[in-house]
């Protein structure tokens, strides 16, 4: 695979693992985007799982940072996350589900699931980034862009660029597309951030057990 391809590319299950340079990043703090307040924040200790139909993204760079905060039982953690940034995404039958394991009382595991985007409208985020683990996907791009160095990322004309507030390896490893459109999503995340996020069919529930989105 070259440096850089133009046009749609389209890659079956494309994991996007990408953690260059975790040294030079061993702290970060998550900020809104397009000059929003910055909400620098420590992660929780529960990674969370989405799954959703779709999603499809404008203006998507991705690089590699470091998501930084304290277990459930407070010790601290360090987790490499791929961060993954759009102007503005649609998001097609979303489902959110986060464990909470062995709550006293005798509750045990509990799960909290949320659904939205499920009817006839989408669900609509604006200058989102999303802190990733893990992701299972259909994917295709348009003009894209890979091995950029995630300093050549500025954020200019609405474009999303670096998360401000995170520090980043400017000489670490990115990538950018003018579109990004996944399918059949599975993903694991520390972290979502958006200027906006509008949840349409909205729907949220505490349910005993593991009961996951996927």
């Amino acid at each position: 695979m070259g440096s850089q391809v133009r046009g749609g590319t389209r890659w079956k299950r494309f994991a996007l693992v990408m953690v260059p340079s975790v040294a030079a990043t061993a702290a970060v703090g998550i900020g809104l985007a397009q000059g929003a307040l910055a909400a620098s924040f420590s992660v929780s200790g529960q990674e969370f799982k989405v799954k959703a139909k779709e999603l499809e993204g404008w203006d998507f760079v991705q690089y590699g940072s470091v998501a930084s905060g304290k277990t459930l039982d407070g010790k601290p953690q360090h987790a490499p996350v791929a961060v993954s940034g759009f102007s503005k995404a649609y998001i097609t039958n979303m489902c959110q589900s986060v464990v909470t394991p062995n709550l006293p009382f005798g509750l045990g595991n509990v799960t909290l699931q949320l659904t939205a985007g499920t009817g006839d409208k989408k669900v609509y985020a604006k200058d989102l980034y999303l802190d990733v683990s893990e992701l299972g996907a259909d994917a295709e791009f348009t003009n894209i862009d890979i091995g950029v160095a995630a300093g050549s990322l500025p954020k200019a004309d609405g474009k999303p660029g670096i998360q401000p507030g995170t520090q980043a390896n400017p000489n670490g490893f990115s990538q950018r597309a003018d579109k990004a459109v996944l399918t059949d999503v599975e993903q694991k995340a520390w972290a979502t951030t958006a200027g906006t996020f509008k949840l349409p069919d909205l729907s949220l529930k505490l349910v005993s057990g593991v009961k996951e989105c996927y």
